[in-house]
């Protein structure tokens, strides 16, 4: 193993040891270059696994995540891309319940109302795939510089009003 790579080994263990979600990401593009496989996916899942334990204390104190707030920010991006996981994974169930926790997850309305849009469709058991063909507006998102899709197509208002009808009748 390289001196490098023990170096990032070790400001990984302190950035796990301190919870700082956001600093691990700082450290994410040398862990892509340093690490085998294996400690890759075990940097990602410490993340992962970081990222649900702030979930739980922010659901039992029944508050809401700031955006604005660095760890707060890196939390609400690890579970965005573990919901697109398992979007991607064909688990739209699994998707549709995670994009839903995080739809109301934030103080942040823009968010919010893009992951309600990426729950509706998996609930609707759109497929990853016509979701970002037929749903997202993909220029338009990198454009914004957002993590996750936050731009849409004239079809992201249909399927807000199918559900929004859907609501009102049951």
């Amino acid at each position: 193993m390289t001196n490098e790579a023990d170096k990032l080994k070790e400001k990984v263990l302190e950035a796990q040891n301190d919870a700082d979600i956001a600093a691990l990401y700082v450290l994410e593009r040398d862990a892509n270059e340093y690490f085998d496989e294996t400690t890759l996916n075990a940097f990602y899942q410490n993340i992962l696994d970081l990222a649900l334990e702030r979930l739980t204390t922010t659901l039992e104190a029944h508050i809401r995540m700031d955006m604005q707030e660095v760890n707060d920010f890196a939390t609400v991006r690890a579970l965005y891309e573990y919901a697109v996981e398992n979007y991607h994974a064909g688990s739209n169930k699994d998707a549709a319940a995670l994009f839903e926790v995080l739809s109301g997850l934030t103080n942040d309305s823009k968010f919010s109302t893009a992951l309600k849009v990426h729950w509706f469709s998996a609930a609707e058991d759109i497929s990853l795939d016509d979701f970002i063909s037929k749903i997202a507006d993909v220029n338009a998102t990198q454009n914004a510089g957002t993590f996750y899709i936050s731009e849409f197509t004239k079809e992201a208002q249909k399927l807000l009003d199918k559900a929004q009808t859907t609501e009102d009748n049951g």
